[in-house]
C-alpha cells in the first residue's frame, strides 16, 4: 500500500458517516427529514404504511389530504434549502402564484383587509402534489429506500436499554422483520406509538399538553363556474371570537380546480350532506363564498375531519431518552390544522435536524451519536414554540375550548391584537405586517413596533371616549360597532 493510499484511508476513517438511518413515516415530515439525513448517513429507509402510487393522490394514512393545505411563505423558503427549484418544479405541475396581499381577499376579525401588490407570493397546490414532489426529488438520492406497507410495531435497543438499535417492522402479509439502525426517527404524526415504546423500555413517557377548540372542517372540489367572473385566487372569510363561530376558505390548486372548506368552531360541524354544506356556506358572515360555489360543478364527495386538537408531547423535559432515537412533525407537536402552520413546522424541523447532526458529527468525526437525541429534542422546542403559542393563542379565545384557560398576560395580547385586526382592515401596512407574521416571516413582536402600536393607541383612546356610554363589558357587538366607527 502505497502512502497516499494510507493518507486516503486515513482521511475517510477520521470523517466516517454513521452507516444506518430509519425513518418511520412517509409523510411531509417524514420525507424532509429523509432529505436531511442523506446527507449524513450511508443509507437512508423510510418505511410507509402505505403503498405509494404514480399519481398525485388521496392516500389513507393521510385523512386530511383533500382538504386545503397552506404552505407558508416561510416553508416555501425552507422546501428551496432542501430541494432547490421545486417551486418552479410546482409552478411547472399546474401550482397557481399568489399574492398574499392582493390575490387574496380577506375578511377578517372587523372587515376586509385592504387589497394591494405585497410582494408577499408563494404557490396554491393541494397537498397531494406536493407530497408527491417532494417525493419524487427524494426518490433520485442514490443513498435512499422506501420500504412501503410496513408498519412499525416496535423499537429494538441495547442489553442496557440505553439506546435505540433499530426497528422491529411488521411487512403485508409477511413476517416480522428486525431493522439495524444507528439513528430511529419517528415522523409517524398524531398516532406515533412512541410514548408506548418508551414504555416498554422503561423509560418514562412525555406529558402531553392538549388545547381543543373542538373545531372541525368539510371540504368539496369543484370546478369553476365558466360564467364567473373573479379576481382572486383564494378568498376567505374567517371566524371572529367569541361569538362567529363559522368560516370558509376556497383555494384554487393544479388542474384549474377549486377546494372549498368550511369551518366550525365549539362543534358546530359542517354538514358533509349536499344541501347541508350549502346552506352552512350561506350560513357566513359574507355571501361571497356562496356567490362563488353555488353553480359551481362539485368534483368530488364531501370530506369532513374533526381531529384539530393541539397536542404537544414534551419530549424536551424527559430526564432522560434514548440514544439513537429522536422525533419529528406531529409525533412531537400536532397543530390545529385550520391555521395551516404544520407543513411548514415540519420543514424547520427538518432544517433543525441538519443544524443538530451538523454541529454532532463535526465534534464527532467517528461517527459518535451519543448526546444527539436530547439535545435535538430541546432545539427543536425551540421551533415550535412561536407557531404553539399563536396557535393555541386562538384557540384559547372560544369558551368551549378544553384545556387550559388564557392567563392575565394571554388576555392583554388577545386585546391588543383585536385591536391591530381593526387597524387591519384600513392600514395596508398593518395588513401585510399580519400576513408576514403569519407566514413566520417575522415575530409576533412585530406588532409591537411603534408604527403600530401608537396607532393602537390612539385607538384606544378615541374607543375609551366612545365607550363610556356602554357599561355592559360583554355587549361586544355593540363595542366592535363602535371601534369599527372610529
Amino acid at each position: 500500500m502505497t502512502n497516499l493510499e494510507v493518507l486516503t484511508l486515513s482521511l475517510q476513517s477520521s470523517v466516517r458517516r454513521p452507516k444506518h438511518t430509519v425513518v418511520i413515516g412517509g409523510s411531509i415530515a417524514g420525507l424532509l427529514a429523509a432529505k436531511v439525513l442523506t446527507k449524513y448517513f450511508e443509507r437512508v429507509t423510510v418505511i410507509e404504511r402505505d403503498n405509494f402510487t404514480q399519481q398525485a393522490e388521496h392516500r389513507h394514512g393521510v385523512p386530511q389530504s383533500p382538504h386545503v393545505h397552506t404552505l407558508l411563505k416561510r416553508g416555501l423558503q425552507s422546501l428551496e434549502e432542501l430541494f432547490p427549484g421545486i417551486e418552479a418544479q410546482l409552478a411547472d405541475s399546474g401550482a397557481s402564484a399568489i399574492d398574499w396581499g392582493n390575490d387574496l381577499p380577506w375578511l377578517g376579525f372587523a372587515g376586509w383587509a385592504p387589497r394591494f401588490n405585497s410582494g408577499l407570493v408563494t404557490h396554491t397546490c393541494s397537498r397531494n402534489l406536493l407530497e408527491q414532489t417532494i417525493r419524487r426529488r427524494l426518490a433520485a438520492e442514490d443513498n435512499l429506500a422506501f420500504m412501503q406497507e410496513g408498519q412499525v410495531v416496535s423499537l429494538l435497543s441495547s442489553s442496557d436499554r440505553t439506546s435505540v438499535t433499530g426497528v422491529r417492522v411488521r411487512f403485508r402479509n409477511q413476517p416480522e422483520t428486525d431493522l439495524a439502525a444507528d439513528l430511529v426517527v419517528d415522523a409517524s404524526g398524531r398516532n406515533s406509538s412512541a410514548p408506548q415504546w418508551l414504555e416498554a423500555m422503561s423509560y418514562t413517557p412525555p406529558q402531553e399538553t392538549v388545547i381543543n377548540s373542538f373545531l372541525g372542517y368539510a371540504s368539496c372540489w369543484y370546478e369553476p363556474p365558466k360564467n364567473l367572473q373573479y379576481d382572486w385566487q383564494c378568498l376567505y372569510v374567517t371566524v371572529q371570537p367569541p361569538n362567529n363561530n363559522r368560516g370558509g376558505v376556497i383555494y384554487k390548486v393544479e388542474g384549474n380546480r377549486w377546494i372549498l372548506t368550511l369551518i366550525g368552531v365549539g362543534k358546530d360541524y359542517p354538514p358533509t350532506d349536499k344541501d347541508g354544506f350549502l346552506e352552512f356556506a350561506r350560513s357566513l358572515r359574507s355571501p361571497a363564498i356562496y356567490e362563488a360555489i353555488k353553480d359551481a360543478k362539485p368534483l368530488s364527495s364531501i370530506y369532513g375531519y374533526r381531529r384539530t386538537e393541539n397536542r404537544l408531547r414534551h419530549y424536551e423535559k424527559l430526564k432522560r431518552l434514548p440514544e439513537g432515537f429522536v422525533l419529528v412533525g406531529d409525533a412531537v407537536c400536532a397543530f390545529n390544522p385550520v391555521y395551516g402552520q404544520g407543513m411548514t413546522v415540519a420543514a424547520l424541523d427538518a432544517l433543525a435536524l441538519d443544524e443538530c447532526l451538523n454541529q454532532q458529527l463535526s465534534n464527532h468525526p467517528d461517527g459518535n451519536l451519543i448526546g444527539l437525541s436530547r439535545y435535538f429534542q430541546k432545539q427543536l422546542n425551540k421551533v415550535i414554540a412561536v407557531p404553539w403559542l399563536m396557535t393555541t393563542g386562538e384557540d384559547l379565545r372560544w369558551h368551549t375550548t378544553e384545556g387550559g384557560q388564557p392567563d392575565f398576560i394571554s388576555r392583554l395580547m388577545q386585546r391588543y391584537l383585536d385591536r391591530v385586526l381593526l387597524l387591519q382592515t384600513e392600514n395596508a401596512e398593518i395588513h401585510k405586517t399580519f400576513l408576514e407574521v403569519i407566514h413566520m416571516l417575522k415575530p409576533p413582536t412585530a406588532f409591537f413596533h411603534p408604527s403600530i402600536s401608537t396607532k393602537v393607541l390612539k385607538q384606544a383612546i378615541n374607543w375609551q371616549r366612545k365607550n363610556e356610554q356602554f357599561t355592559d363589558e360583554q355587549d361586544v357587538p355593540k363595542k366592535l360597532s363602535v371601534i369599527t366607527q372610529s
